[in-house]
């Protein structure tokens, strides 16, 4: 009779243990997002901070990670941007709304853009950018705010409080009265019509227009919003293209299975 001896990890198991370390790392960073310090990394993945360290080196090393120079504060790299974009591609309303979004790009010479509920709030994962003289360019990744842009307004209007609640909360807390009044009024706007416009809410000189994608259940899958200079993208063009965009949103709500 032999007695059982617990024998140490062979090479392939601490590969694996190390690959689930790396992930729960990167997981941390997204959850952290956009950065964080070390310290702080340590604690929310109960590690010591020297064993995270070396876990960032290798990380940055491989483009996963990055490190700002000014702060010395984490966050994620470029290639873990690569492989989110990656899973997001096998969505839906990601793979349903891109060549629609180009055809409409196409028919208004203007940016047009999809933006999905994230972590952190309306985030862009797929831009078609005009290709007039001046683009004006929203970048992949970008969190716009809830109550002070169209696509925020919208993503307000139609997911739950238990959603947006803090959210709402923390940019609720820095408007006056007559502000709130507005973005119920506007709320009321984009339930009654399906679309939303804007002047230079979000941005000075700069005008939008969004529609919500909806999927079976009326659940909302995103929003698609179009931008433009105000110069050119005046109320005659505006008015044109919320047209459009809304009968593009219907044209992609009814692919997912929703209705508008």
């Amino acid at each position: 009779m032999t007695d059982d001896i617990a024998l140490p990890p062979g090479p392939r198991q601490q590969k694996v243990q190390s690959a689930e370390v790396g992930v729960g790392i990167l997981k941390a960073l997204a959850e952290l997002a956009p950065s964080t310090s070390l310290s702080k990394l340590a604690e929310h993945v109960d590690m010591p901070a020297s064993k995270v360290h070396r876990y960032l080196q290798a990380l940055i090393a491989s483009g996963f990670a990055e490190q700002d120079a000014v702060t010395n504060h984490y966050g994620l790299g470029r290639e873990a941007l690569y492989v989110g974009l990656a899973a997001l591609g096998h969505l839906d309303v990601l793979k349903i709304t891109a060549p629609h979004l180009a055809a409409l790009r196409d028919e208004l010479n203007e940016t047009c853009f999809l933006a999905v509920w994230g972590n952190k709030g309306p985030t862009v994962v797929y831009v078609e950018p005009s290709s007039g003289a001046v683009t004006l360019v929203t970048q992949v990744g970008s969190v716009l705010p809830l109550l002070g842009s169209s696509t925020g307004l919208v993503f307000d209007t139609f997911l739950g409080a238990h959603e947006t609640g803090g959210l709402r909360d923390i940019e609720s807390a820095v408007l006056t009265a007559a502000q709130l009044k507005d973005v119920e009024q506007h709320r009321e706007d984009i339930r009654t019509t399906g679309v939303h416009q804007i002047h230079g809410l979000l941005m000075a000189g700069v005008n939008a227009v969004s529609s919500p994608l909806f999927s079976m259940g009326r659940k909302l899958a995103g929003v698609i919003t179009v931008v433009g200079s105000a110069s050119v993208f005046t109320d005659a063009r505006q008015n044109d293209a919320a047209q459009r965009l809304r009968a593009t949103a219907q044209m992609i709500s009814a692919r997912m299975g929703g209705t508008q």
